[in-house]
């Protein structure tokens, strides 16, 4: 969903490069702070390299399906992007610019997807709108359960993270002057809703080996206590 060099005006690409800007500081006290804890808690060597493959499996999952992008009329591509889970996992709606900021860069670096002008509104989209919308969503069905917030809660995440992303694309494109606002949000609306399934089943089934793996851990930890 990466808008390309061209669509938006450089006067609003640097408006949006500030907000990235801004997005990162946060992330990065959202990281110390992380940090921090696991100092606290005198995590082992074992846990901090466990956290660290994890990053790194969450950057090639998510490259990966990224990779596959649908045309869409009045808008730009649309893909799977992972926000929402990245930010369930991560326990942070602040995981997601993490997460997505160096993944963004270099998918423009590699395969020119996306721009350099629009860096900053493209992480803004999916790092922080699609970011903070899965994670709340996914925190609003907390009082339903584990196993329904993982699955209900779950897909509705993945599913609204994507949208919502989208339908900023189609505003964002309309301020720019690029395409008619009606025209944008139905397209992008209607894609973005259809792909929004598979998006919802990948954070779903995601979230549901979350819960196993984390509940395993649990029970190890009280035998060894």
């Amino acid at each position: 969903m990466n808008i390309p060099d061209g669509f938006i005006p450089l006067w609003q690409c640097g408006l949006y490069i500030i907000l990235m800007f801004i997005a990162w500081i946060f992330t990065l006290k959202w990281l110390i702070k992380s940090l921090d804890k696991l100092k606290k808690e005198k995590s082992d060597n074992d846990k901090i390299i466990s956290y660290v493959f994890l990053l790194i499996f969450l950057w090639v999952f998510l490259f990966i399906i990224q990779a596959f992008c649908i045309p869409v009329p009045f808008g730009v591509g649309i893909s799977l992007m992972g926000a929402a889970l990245v930010t369930i996992i991560l326990r942070s709606p602040w995981g997601a610019v993490l997460v997505m900021s160096p993944l963004i860069m270099l998918q423009w670096l590699l395969f020119g997807d996306g721009g350099i002008t629009t860096i900053g509104v493209n992480i803004i989209n999916i790092g922080v709108i699609a970011g903070f919308t899965g994670f709340y969503v996914y925190k609003f069905a907390k009082p339903l359960g584990k196993i329904p917030q993982a699955i209900v809660g779950g897909w509705f995440a993945g599913l609204l993270s994507l949208i919502f992303a989208s339908l900023a694309v189609s505003v964002e494109m309309w301020l720019a002057g690029t395409f008619p606002l009606l025209e944008g949000v139905i397209s992008m609306g209607m894609y973005s809703a259809v792909v929004g399934i598979f998006e919802g089943i990948i954070t779903m089934v995601g979230c549901i080996i979350l819960l196993v793996l984390r509940s395993k851990n649990k029970k190890v930890n009280k035998q060894n206590s």
